[in-house]
């Protein structure tokens, strides 16, 4: 079965500096997406230097458009072959548009 690739685009961050101070314990490294940036999924392969956490925040959604799934939100979006989807971090979460590749 052909499988549609999934363009997935960083539309947004957040920083909820507040819950930072309070709840975070200091790290070095933090999240480094920046918005406009493009990957390309093709099927289960995360693409690379997309962040893991994240994949796994979107990795089904990216499945389902790839194997044609559409209206995955039940009209809540514009175009019925995409989703928008945050990554899991509570304190700096990227929205990211996942849009079906027809080839």
């Amino acid at each position: 079965m052909f499988l549609n690739k999934v363009r997935i685009t960083v539309m947004k961050k957040a920083v909820h500096n507040d819950l930072i101070e309070k709840y975070e314990n200091p790290i070095d490294h933090t999240c480094d997406m920046e918005v406009g940036k493009v990957f390309i999924a093709e099927g289960w392969n995360r693409p690379e230097g997309l962040c893991i956490s994240a994949w796994d925040s979107m990795s089904g959604f990216v499945m389902a458009l790839s194997y044609g799934a559409t209206d995955i939100y039940d009209g809540w979006m514009k175009n019925k072959k995409s989703a928008m989807i945050s990554c899991n971090d509570g304190f700096r979460p990227v929205s990211f548009l996942l849009e079906t590749i027809e080839e």
